[in-house]
């Protein structure tokens, strides 16, 4: 039988893919929110920009009105109002309401276009290639000013101005999408191995399930093709043939205990193990079951007693309970020598029914205790044992399932040489947690 390989580098390249996704995800949605935010504050630098214009022609248009004003009453030379605006980076122009340039006097041959623009429509605005790579975005507009003369103010900005702050604005989200996307990979692969791990553990004990499995269902096998192969080599008398047979019976029976183990704990694990709790006899379960392991105990020479049988009510299967049970017992037999004893007992402490299996048999190392309920785990003990260990050690796993189905627990106490207890504490039923309560 071939042994599943090692999860690891299936689970490593899975955990590459899933991080990769993760980044090319986190790339998209940052390109995407990248580019839309450009776009809205592209939009908002423009609006900013036009507003500053427009700004710019309102000052324009009330330097011209006190140039009007000191025109008509000063006396003599005056300094020109609109010639002594300035407003950092914008550049700024005066015409009449016929499109003539006032201030000054020969401006460039684009801004009496955008003059003639703004004297029909009352407001221009837009964009203008210069020609020398420059482009400048400008707004032209009407003004009446106080003496009734119309006039046309004109304010124009270079865009390099924005696209500085494009530039800026880019290199500053450039930077913090590559350490967004940096982080977001550290994450996502942190993500990823933190969301993988129980599927690894899973795989992991599936493998060492299926390779214990394996090594299990291989000796009873062997056994047999053995036996049938020696059987057949030669002319045998009845009796050689009978103890044959049944040897190949006894490893077939073992052959097909683990194969019911093993489908009892493959639902268990798929969940598909239907069970009806109801209430029964904790008591009554537990002395069905030391009465049957009884004649077992006895064709070994060890002595089973109940030593204590009180009352207890718990909601459970009953079937399975008596198996778990009947595990218990049959642990403690197989482990007890000739002369010893199997003590069973059955009550309830604190308001909590329970029932005890105690041995006198060789006990537990303290090596071994943390590792009894896994699968197919057989301690040194059961490994020396006389009759070889014919256990596949699945029955303490089987028997913690049933328990944790019941919402109970196994306490197990144990000291070499002295024997083990294994104790399962139900939880108390509801009337009677209502009563202790009340």
């Amino acid at each position: 039988m071939s042994v599943p390989r090692s999860p690891a580098p299936l689970l490593a390249r899975l955990r590459l893919r899933l991080t990769a996704w993760y980044m090319g995800t986190m790339l998209v949605i940052l390109t995407v929110l990248g580019g839309g935010l450009f776009m809205a504050v592209r939009s908002q630098l423009g609006d900013q920009l036009d507003s500053s214009l427009a700004d710019a022609t309102r000052e324009i248009a009330r330097a011209a009105a006190t140039r009007e004003i000191e025109a008509a009453t000063a006396h003599g030379a005056v300094v020109d109002a609109v010639e002594e605006l300035r407003i950092p980076d914008r550049e700024l122009l005066l015409f009449d309401g016929a499109g003539k340039p006032l201030v000054p006097a020969s401006p460039p041959p684009w801004a009496a276009t955008i003059a003639a623009a703004a004297s029909r429509d009352s407001v221009a605005t837009g964009d203008h290639e210069t020609g020398d790579d420059r482009t400048l975005r400008y707004r032209g507009e009407r003004f009446v000013l106080p003496s009734h003369a119309v006039v046309i103010g004109v304010a124009a900005a270079d865009r390099v101005e924005l696209e500085h702050r494009y530039a800026s604005l880019i290199a500053a989200f450039g930077a913090a999408a590559v350490a967004g996307l940096a982080l977001a990979g550290a994450g996502g692969w942190l993500l990823v191995r933190k969301s993988t791990e129980p599927a690894e553990a899973t795989m992991e004990r599936m493998r060492r399930f299926m390779a214990d499995a394996a090594h299990e269902l291989r000796t009873p096998v062997t056994v047999l093709r053995n036996r049938a192969d020696v059987a057949l080599q030669r002319e045998r008398d009845r009796a050689d043939l009978v103890q044959a047979i049944r040897v190949m019976g006894a490893e077939a029976g073992r052959l097909g205990r683990i194969v019911d183990d093993l489908m009892m704990l493959a639902r268990a694990d798929a969940g598909e193990r239907q069970v009806e709790l109801r209430r029964i006899s904790l008591d009554d379960v537990a002395l069905r079951a030391a009465t049957a392991a009884r004649a077992l105990a006895e064709a070994r020479g060890i002595r089973l007693d109940v030593a204590e049988y009180e009352e207890a009510w718990v909601n459970g299967d009953e079937g399975l309970l008596q198996q778990l049970l009947m595990i218990l017992l049959d642990n403690g037999v197989k482990f007890t020598a000739v002369g010893g004893t199997v003590t069973v007992r059955v009550g309830t402490a604190h308001g909590r029914p329970q029932v005890s299996v105690a041995d006198t048999g060789a006990g537990i190392s303290d090596a071994d205790l943390p590792h009894i309920f896994d699968r197919f785990y057989r301690g040194d003990v059961a490994r020396t044992r006389s009759d070889g260990g014919t256990g596949a050690g699945l029955g303490l796993s089987i028997a913690r399932w049933i328990a944790q189905l019941h919402g109970a627990v196994i306490e197990v106490r144990s000291s070499v040489g002295h024997g083990t207890e294994f104790r399962v504490v139900f939880q108390a039923p509801a009337g009677q947690q209502a009563t202790s309560a009340g």
